[in-house]
């Protein structure tokens, strides 16, 4: 394996950092916003299939006039899902070209003002400057800026505010779920695809403006197969809690998966968000009871699994029964799945990963992933 590594900043080197006050310190992934064509629909989608827990809302009938939003949460995982209520709108107009997908991966905050303007300052494009919102709760302020394509991150500073999410939503249940929870435990990363030679320009954005660094690279030669390939490089924050791999196409005989997102997701965009579990078998079987299907590999995987991973403790009949894939570094193991798409078009999907130490993203299990993909790709005609 080609793959190059860049050891993670050390916690006291972290600690040094925060304690110079710098404004692009940012403590967390916020919430993760899609722009959907039905909210409603799509919020019990979340809710009934993944196991997310109905805990907000917003629309008209709390003053907002031209989309409704819901609020899930599970575990530190928030997601909202916000659809128009009127045609021309921006959000219309994103999911007519997109389709459901990923518009804002918002980051948690001391100073939104502060971090929007030293953002803007090294270099980020502004798409909203600092503004806040108030109510009976309390304040919250925010800040956006523009990532790769039509994807953003806001910016929220929430520590003077204590109700749900923000301003305009109120809290908002539903019936009590009888099905088995999935025990999703937070944000783990997201991955975006970018277009051919692109990859380096928003590694470069992201370790100038956000101050990240390089913590991984794969060459096509590490992502490939006979017909299609890909590049990536993984850039993370100073303690590993914001990661971001950054993906490409490259050259190959037939389209690779990156070209067929770009195709129909309309340019770049979040290609799927990776999910941390404590016991990804027990979240993947209370998934599939819930109606949720995942890519496959095939049964030689498990054959060579049992091989290559014979010194670890692992439950191999387990993990082939559920489809799990398994890898290992030098500082321990991970295990991990991939979901099918989300939506109608071949461009968001979920992945639940279960870290044992390590903190990589399952080199080993690239080829095997991408052969999965491509099978996936020739169903529907677009390999």
């Amino acid at each position: 394996m080609s793959a190059t590594t860049t050891p993670a900043p050390s916690e006291a080197s972290t600690s040094r950092h925060r304690a110079e006050g710098d404004p692009l310190d940012l403590e967390a992934v916020d919430a993760i916003e899609l722009w959907v064509g039905n909210a409603l629909q799509a919020a019990h989608f979340y809710r009934t299939g993944w196991g997310f827990e109905l805990v907000g809302y917003a629309g008209p009938e709390t003053g907002v006039r031209d989309s409704c939003s819901y609020l899930l949460e599970q575990g530190k995982l928030r997601l909202v899902v916000t659809a128009s209520l009127r045609e021309g709108t921006e959000i219309a107009r994103h999911v007519a070209r997109h389709g459901d997908g990923v518009r804002d991966l918002s980051l948690r905050v001391a100073d939104a003002a502060g971090t929007f303007e030293a953002a803007v300052r090294r270099g980020a494009v502004p798409v909203r400057a600092p503004w806040e919102e108030s109510d009976g709760c309390g304040v919250i302020r925010r800040a956006t800026i523009a990532a790769y394509g039509e994807t953003v991150h806001t910016f929220v500073e929430r520590r003077q505010y204590g109700g749900v999410h923000a301003p305009g939503y109120e809290p908002r249940a539903t019936v009590p779920d009888p099905l088995p929870p999935v025990g999703a435990l937070d944000f783990d990363h997201s991955v975006a695809n970018v277009e051919l030679n692109r990859m380096d320009f928003w590694v470069g954005f992201y370790e100038k403006v956000l101050g990240f660094s390089l913590v991984q690279g794969f060459t096509d030669e590490d992502i490939s197969t006979e017909y299609s390939a890909l590049m990536s490089k993984v850039v993370s924050d100073g303690v590993g809690r914001i990661k971001f791999p950054i993906n490409e196409p490259a050259p190959g005989k037939k389209k690779s998966q990156v070209d067929e997102y770009l195709d129909f997701y309309g340019g770049p965009g979040v290609q799927h968000i990776a999910i941390a579990t404590g016991d990804i078998v027990a979240s993947v079987a209370a998934l599939e009871t819930r109606g949720i299907e995942f890519m496959r590999v095939p049964a030689t995987y498990y054959e060579e699994l049992r091989e290559r991973l014979a010194d670890l403790e692992l439950d191999v009949d387990a993990l082939e029964r559920h489809g799990i894939l398994a890898d290992r570094d030098d500082e321990g193991y991970l295990l991990q799945i991939f979901s099918r798409m989300n939506q109608d078009r071949p461009t968001v999907f979920f992945e639940l990963i279960e870290r044992r130490g390590s903190r990589g993203f399952g080199n080993g299990n690239f080829k095997a992933l991408f052969l999965a993909l491509e099978r996936e790709q020739a169903r529907r005609g677009n390999l």
